[in-house]
Protein backbone atom coordinates (compact mmCIF):
# COMPACT_ATOMS: atom_id res chain seq x y z
CA UNK A 1 0.00 0.00 0.00
CA UNK A 2 1.38 3.09 -0.72
CA UNK A 3 0.60 6.59 1.01
CA UNK A 4 0.36 9.48 -1.01
CA UNK A 5 0.05 13.05 0.49
CA UNK A 6 -0.22 15.48 -3.19
CA UNK A 7 -3.26 14.98 -5.43
CA UNK A 8 -0.25 15.58 -7.93
CA UNK A 9 1.46 12.35 -6.89
CA UNK A 10 -2.19 10.35 -6.79
CA UNK A 11 -3.50 11.89 -10.25
CA UNK A 12 -0.16 10.59 -11.85
CA UNK A 13 -0.80 7.15 -10.50
CA UNK A 14 -4.33 7.84 -11.03
CA UNK A 15 -3.42 7.97 -15.27
CA UNK A 16 -1.63 5.12 -15.35
CA UNK A 17 -4.26 2.80 -14.10
CA UNK A 18 -6.88 4.61 -16.38
CA UNK A 19 -4.64 4.09 -19.12
CA UNK A 20 -4.80 0.28 -18.24
CA UNK A 21 -8.61 0.31 -18.17
CA UNK A 22 -8.74 -0.10 -14.48
CA UNK A 23 -11.46 1.07 -12.36
CA UNK A 24 -11.21 2.67 -9.13
CA UNK A 25 -13.12 2.62 -5.75
CA UNK A 26 -12.61 5.45 -3.32
CA UNK A 27 -13.98 4.69 0.31
CA UNK A 28 -13.38 8.41 2.06
CA UNK A 29 -12.69 8.26 5.55
CA UNK A 30 -11.70 11.12 8.77
CA UNK A 31 -9.57 8.09 9.69
CA UNK A 32 -9.65 6.05 13.83
CA UNK A 33 -11.04 2.97 11.63
CA UNK A 34 -12.64 0.61 12.64
CA UNK A 35 -14.56 -2.49 11.19
CA UNK A 36 -16.96 -0.51 9.73
CA UNK A 37 -14.51 1.56 7.77
CA UNK A 38 -13.07 -1.70 6.53
CA UNK A 39 -15.97 -3.55 5.27
CA UNK A 40 -16.72 -0.62 2.82
CA UNK A 41 -13.00 -1.29 1.94
CA UNK A 42 -14.45 -5.07 1.08
CA UNK A 43 -16.98 -3.63 -0.76
CA UNK A 44 -14.92 -1.69 -3.05
CA UNK A 45 -12.44 -4.31 -3.28
CA UNK A 46 -14.83 -6.84 -4.43
CA UNK A 47 -16.11 -4.23 -7.01
CA UNK A 48 -13.29 -1.99 -8.58
CA UNK A 49 -9.50 -2.88 -10.17
CA UNK A 50 -8.00 -0.41 -7.60
CA UNK A 51 -8.99 0.94 -4.47
CA UNK A 52 -8.31 4.07 -2.58
CA UNK A 53 -9.00 4.68 1.00
CA UNK A 54 -8.51 8.78 1.82
CA UNK A 55 -7.71 9.87 5.48
CA UNK A 56 -8.89 13.46 5.81
CA UNK A 57 -9.92 15.32 9.15
CA UNK A 58 -12.00 17.96 7.43
CA UNK A 59 -11.86 21.00 9.59
CA UNK A 60 -14.75 22.58 7.04
CA UNK A 61 -17.40 20.50 8.31
CA UNK A 62 -16.90 21.19 12.21
CA UNK A 63 -18.92 24.16 13.78
CA UNK A 64 -17.18 22.83 17.02
CA UNK A 65 -13.54 23.84 17.66
CA UNK A 66 -14.05 21.44 21.12
CA UNK A 67 -15.25 19.21 18.74
CA UNK A 68 -11.96 19.03 16.24
CA UNK A 69 -9.58 18.87 18.63
CA UNK A 70 -10.77 15.97 20.58
CA UNK A 71 -11.39 14.22 16.48
CA UNK A 72 -8.97 10.96 17.19
CA UNK A 73 -5.86 11.09 14.80
CA UNK A 74 -4.51 7.71 14.48
CA UNK A 75 -2.99 7.06 10.73
CA UNK A 76 -0.13 4.83 11.71
CA UNK A 77 -2.85 2.48 13.25
CA UNK A 78 -5.13 3.46 10.58
CA UNK A 79 -2.07 1.84 7.80
CA UNK A 80 -1.64 -1.34 9.85
CA UNK A 81 -5.76 -1.78 10.28
CA UNK A 82 -5.26 -1.43 6.45
CA UNK A 83 -2.46 -3.49 5.29
CA UNK A 84 -3.60 -6.81 5.13
CA UNK A 85 -6.64 -5.61 2.96
CA UNK A 86 -4.39 -5.06 -0.03
CA UNK A 87 -5.32 -1.68 -0.46
CA UNK A 88 -3.59 -0.01 -3.43
CA UNK A 89 -3.60 3.62 -1.75
CA UNK A 90 -3.71 5.34 1.38
CA UNK A 91 -4.18 9.26 0.27
CA UNK A 92 -3.18 11.95 3.45
CA UNK A 93 -3.78 15.08 2.46
CA UNK A 94 -2.98 18.00 4.87
CA UNK A 95 -5.11 20.85 5.17
CA UNK A 96 -2.89 23.10 3.03
CA UNK A 97 -3.12 20.46 0.69
CA UNK A 98 -6.73 20.28 0.55
CA UNK A 99 -7.61 24.17 1.09
CA UNK A 100 -4.36 25.95 0.08
CA UNK A 101 -3.53 29.70 0.05
CA UNK A 102 -6.52 31.76 -2.08
CA UNK A 103 -9.16 28.62 -1.39
CA UNK A 104 -12.47 30.62 -1.87
CA UNK A 105 -15.28 28.31 -3.23
CA UNK A 106 -18.08 26.65 -1.45
CA UNK A 107 -20.54 23.93 -2.37
CA UNK A 108 -23.48 23.96 -0.81
CA UNK A 109 -26.56 21.34 -1.14
CA UNK A 110 -30.14 22.63 -0.82
CA UNK A 111 -33.60 20.62 0.28
CA UNK A 112 -31.75 16.88 1.47
CA UNK A 113 -29.17 18.99 3.78
CA UNK A 114 -31.76 20.72 5.42
CA UNK A 115 -33.01 20.08 8.93
CA UNK A 116 -31.78 17.06 11.09
CA UNK A 117 -27.69 17.66 11.16
CA UNK A 118 -27.76 20.11 8.65
CA UNK A 119 -29.92 21.98 11.10
CA UNK A 120 -28.37 21.34 14.32
CA UNK A 121 -24.96 21.46 12.70
CA UNK A 122 -24.90 25.07 10.63
CA UNK A 123 -21.96 24.45 7.61
CA UNK A 124 -21.82 20.92 8.34
CA UNK A 125 -23.06 19.92 5.10
CA UNK A 126 -21.41 22.63 2.95
CA UNK A 127 -17.84 21.44 4.45
CA UNK A 128 -19.20 18.01 3.51
CA UNK A 129 -20.18 18.68 0.27
CA UNK A 130 -16.76 20.67 -0.74
CA UNK A 131 -14.36 18.44 0.59
CA UNK A 132 -16.33 15.30 -1.25
CA UNK A 133 -16.71 17.05 -4.42
CA UNK A 134 -12.77 17.40 -4.36
CA UNK A 135 -11.83 13.96 -3.01
CA UNK A 136 -14.11 12.44 -5.83
CA UNK A 137 -12.11 14.90 -8.42
CA UNK A 138 -8.78 14.24 -6.70
CA UNK A 139 -9.06 10.05 -7.10
CA UNK A 140 -10.57 10.35 -10.09
CA UNK A 141 -12.91 7.49 -8.87
CA UNK A 142 -15.65 5.16 -11.05
CA UNK A 143 -17.11 4.27 -7.32
CA UNK A 144 -17.13 5.79 -4.07
CA UNK A 145 -18.27 3.77 -1.06
CA UNK A 146 -20.24 5.54 1.77
CA UNK A 147 -21.82 3.96 4.99
CA UNK A 148 -25.89 4.29 5.90
CA UNK A 149 -24.90 5.56 9.45
CA UNK A 150 -24.53 9.05 8.02
CA UNK A 151 -27.56 8.61 5.76
CA UNK A 152 -28.66 12.81 5.51
CA UNK A 153 -24.63 12.68 4.20
CA UNK A 154 -24.97 9.92 1.80
CA UNK A 155 -28.42 11.87 0.37
CA UNK A 156 -26.08 15.04 0.39
CA UNK A 157 -23.55 13.22 -1.83
CA UNK A 158 -25.62 11.76 -4.13
CA UNK A 159 -27.49 15.15 -4.92
CA UNK A 160 -24.29 16.91 -5.43
CA UNK A 161 -22.87 13.76 -7.78
CA UNK A 162 -26.18 13.96 -9.60
CA UNK A 163 -26.45 17.92 -10.02
CA UNK A 164 -22.65 18.29 -10.64
CA UNK A 165 -22.48 15.93 -13.42
CA UNK A 166 -19.47 13.64 -11.78
CA UNK A 167 -19.19 10.84 -13.43
CA UNK A 168 -18.74 8.63 -10.38
CA UNK A 169 -21.67 5.57 -9.01
CA UNK A 170 -22.13 6.13 -4.79
CA UNK A 171 -22.46 3.20 -3.50
CA UNK A 172 -24.79 3.09 -0.36
CA UNK A 173 -23.31 0.07 2.31
CA UNK A 174 -25.31 -1.14 5.12
CA UNK A 175 -24.69 0.85 8.64
CA UNK A 176 -21.57 -1.84 10.77
CA UNK A 177 -23.14 -2.86 13.81
CA UNK A 178 -21.88 -3.89 17.65
CA UNK A 179 -23.29 -7.25 18.88
CA UNK A 180 -25.62 -5.00 20.96
CA UNK A 181 -26.72 -2.70 17.85
CA UNK A 182 -24.75 0.00 18.66
CA UNK A 183 -23.75 1.86 15.03
CA UNK A 184 -19.76 1.42 15.07
CA UNK A 185 -18.57 5.20 14.99
CA UNK A 186 -14.77 6.46 15.52
CA UNK A 187 -16.65 8.63 18.20
CA UNK A 188 -17.66 5.83 20.33
CA UNK A 189 -14.21 5.78 21.22
CA UNK A 190 -14.71 8.18 23.36
CA UNK A 191 -17.31 6.89 25.97
CA UNK A 192 -16.21 5.50 29.13
CA UNK A 193 -17.26 1.81 30.12
CA UNK A 194 -20.13 3.06 31.95
CA UNK A 195 -21.43 5.30 28.72
CA UNK A 196 -20.91 2.24 26.24
CA UNK A 197 -23.36 -0.28 28.04
CA UNK A 198 -25.65 2.41 27.69
CA UNK A 199 -24.86 3.63 24.10
CA UNK A 200 -26.83 0.54 22.84
CA UNK A 201 -30.20 2.09 23.48
CA UNK A 202 -30.56 4.09 20.93
CA UNK A 203 -30.65 1.69 18.20
CA UNK A 204 -32.81 -0.05 20.66
CA UNK A 205 -35.15 2.80 20.84
CA UNK A 206 -35.19 3.86 17.15
CA UNK A 207 -36.25 -0.59 16.01
CA UNK A 208 -38.93 0.28 18.58
CA UNK A 209 -40.12 2.95 17.64
CA UNK A 210 -40.40 1.72 14.16
CA UNK A 211 -41.95 -1.70 14.49
CA UNK A 212 -44.72 0.94 16.20
CA UNK A 213 -45.04 2.73 13.27
CA UNK A 214 -45.73 -0.46 10.78
CA UNK A 215 -47.89 -1.84 13.35
CA UNK A 216 -50.16 1.83 13.35
CA UNK A 217 -49.38 3.41 16.22
CA UNK A 218 -49.23 6.96 15.14
CA UNK A 219 -45.29 8.33 14.45
CA UNK A 220 -45.50 11.46 16.94
CA UNK A 221 -46.50 8.75 20.05
CA UNK A 222 -43.58 6.54 18.67
CA UNK A 223 -41.15 8.59 18.53
CA UNK A 224 -42.35 10.50 21.61
CA UNK A 225 -41.80 7.32 23.59
CA UNK A 226 -38.21 6.74 22.15
CA UNK A 227 -37.07 10.07 23.43
CA UNK A 228 -38.32 9.84 26.55
CA UNK A 229 -36.61 6.07 26.69
CA UNK A 230 -33.69 7.90 25.07
CA UNK A 231 -33.88 10.75 28.05
CA UNK A 232 -33.74 7.90 30.91
CA UNK A 233 -31.11 6.13 29.90
CA UNK A 234 -28.94 9.09 30.39
CA UNK A 235 -29.12 10.84 26.54
CA UNK A 236 -29.24 14.49 26.15
CA UNK A 237 -30.09 16.99 24.97
CA UNK A 238 -31.50 14.93 22.03
CA UNK A 239 -30.42 16.75 18.50
CA UNK A 240 -33.45 15.68 16.69
CA UNK A 241 -35.51 12.35 16.63
CA UNK A 242 -37.39 12.55 13.22
CA UNK A 243 -39.24 10.12 10.30
CA UNK A 244 -38.52 11.52 7.08
CA UNK A 245 -39.15 10.07 3.29
CA UNK A 246 -36.72 7.94 2.49
CA UNK A 247 -36.44 9.55 -1.40
CA UNK A 248 -35.63 13.20 -0.16
CA UNK A 249 -36.07 13.56 3.26
CA UNK A 250 -38.92 15.56 3.87
CA UNK A 251 -41.17 14.53 7.01
CA UNK A 252 -43.15 12.06 7.35
CA UNK A 253 -46.42 11.25 9.45
CA UNK A 254 -47.72 8.08 8.48
CA UNK A 255 -46.27 4.87 6.54
CA UNK A 256 -47.79 6.50 3.22
CA UNK A 257 -43.97 6.01 1.80
CA UNK A 258 -40.59 3.96 2.55
CA UNK A 259 -39.19 6.06 5.31
CA UNK A 260 -36.31 6.41 7.96
CA UNK A 261 -35.99 7.00 11.23
CA UNK A 262 -33.23 9.32 12.09
CA UNK A 263 -31.38 10.19 15.67
CA UNK A 264 -28.73 12.34 17.27
CA UNK A 265 -28.41 12.44 20.60
CA UNK A 266 -25.75 13.31 23.23
CA UNK A 267 -24.25 11.18 25.89
CA UNK A 268 -21.51 12.00 28.25
CA UNK A 269 -20.23 14.72 26.03
CA UNK A 270 -20.27 12.21 22.94
CA UNK A 271 -22.92 12.92 19.96
CA UNK A 272 -24.30 9.70 18.68
CA UNK A 273 -26.54 9.61 15.56
CA UNK A 274 -28.80 6.33 13.92
CA UNK A 275 -31.25 6.08 11.94
CA UNK A 276 -33.26 2.68 11.06
CA UNK A 277 -35.87 2.45 7.88
CA UNK A 278 -39.90 2.17 8.49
Amino acid sequence: MQIIRTKAALRALTRNWRAAAQSIGVVPTMGALHPGHLSLVEAAKARTDRVIVTLFVNPRQFNNAEDLAKYPRTEEDDARKLAPLAVDVLYVPDPEEMYPDGFATTISVGGVSDGLCGGDRPGHFDGVATVVTKLLLQTDADFAFFGEKDYQQLKVVRRLVTDLDIPVEIVGCATYREVDGLAMSSRNLRLDDAARRRASDIHSALRTAADAIVAGTPASQALGAARTRLEQAGFGPVDYLEYRRDSDLAPLETPSAPGRLLVAAWLEGVRLIDNVPV
